[in-house]
């Protein structure tokens, strides 16, 4: 059958049990209802319902064909909402990956704007480092990222679109005894536990190489939330893009760290990452445009240290 047109005439034959009912519950003629149902009959090769004077009625087979037919039919119609909701940003689901420091200022700001102009898109979130949402994107458990970048360049299975690079700072809490030192520089960090996330094996060999430490962080940790509070409460220093800490540098809640201009010298490298050749939900295309409006309104660092 190339439609589900000769099955809704059929249905409602059977409900109807008479040709001339059936035909206008359809806006059909009755000729043309009779054509249907013969060519529904021929392509199935079997009588779906015996006629008689007083109308009709189901054969066995007619009545194995209505069980199905209504199930095709109620189907097409829940597959046709279901479509029609998601093109419209009704009843969508958004599954959406972010790394740690994504997920500190850039997801929530474009979530929000996502969500208020579509309120009943439902949204699951996952916050993992860039190698854990690989795979999770490969394994269709969400459909789109935002992470650091470095490692997945190279990578055919995936189309990545690079964001804005945020400069890295060195963090602290404002009472750190670092910050009354002059000139500060490198080597005067290293009697301080680093806290961090993850690190992408280019930004890991530069600090090792900084630091003469072989394992650079005391800390490893990929919920931000937790680092920054971390920081705050001890003399423990972090690093991060500085659009996720902008804010808390700016009340106060955290100081940056005034290294000398040979000091370290790191930057973020996000990307929106999505599987190559695979088309995105509308709910996933509108958060790439609110990513997108996000970042672009991100301000620069203004007096963030080198």
């Amino acid at each position: 059958m190339n439609d589900l047109r000769q099955l809704r005439h059929f249905v409602a034959l059977a409900e109807h049990a008479h040709f001339a009912r059936a035909a206008a519950a359809v806006h059909l003629s009755q000729p043309a209802l009779s054509r249907s149902i013969q060519a529904l009959e021929s392509q199935l090769d079997c009588t779906l319902v015996d006629r008689h004077s007083r109308g009709v009625s189901l054969t066995a087979h007619g009545h194995l064909v209505l069980e199905h037919a209504r199930r095709l039919l109620a189907g097409s119609l829940a597959l046709s909402n279901a479509v029609n909701q998601l093109g419209n940003l009704e009843a969508g689901e958004l599954r959406l990956g972010a790394g740690p420091y994504p997920a500190a200022r850039l997801i929530p700001q474009a979530l929000g704007q996502l969500l208020q102009r579509y309120p009943r898109v439902q949204v699951k979130l996952d916050i993992a480092n860039w190698l854990e949402l690989r795979d999770s994107l490969l394994d269709s458990t969400i459909e789109l990222f935002v992470a650091d970048i470095r490692e997945l360049q190279d990578d055919a299975q995936l189309h990545i679109e690079p964001l804005r690079v945020h400069q890295g700072v060195l963090f602290c809490r404002p009472a750190h005894p670092l910050l009354q030192r002059r000139n500060l520089q490198l080597r005067d960090l290293l009697d301080f536990p680093l806290a961090g996330t993850q690190l992408p094996q280019v930004v890991e060999r530069s600090l090792g190489q900084a630091s003469g430490r072989a394992q650079p962080l005391s800390v490893q940790c990929d919920n931000f939330l937790v680092l920054k509070r971390l920081v705050a409460d001890s003399n423990v220093l972090s690093m991060a893009p500085w659009d996720v800490i902008a804010d808390e540098v700016d009340s106060g809640q955290l100081a940056l760290l005034p290294l000398l201009p040979q000091g370290l010298h790191q930057h973020s490298a996000y990307g929106l990452v999505s599987r190559a050749g695979h088309s995105l939900s509308p709910a996933a295309q509108a958060m790439v445009t609110a990513i997108r409006q996000v970042d672009e309104q991100t301000p620069r660092a203004g007096h963030a240290a080198d």
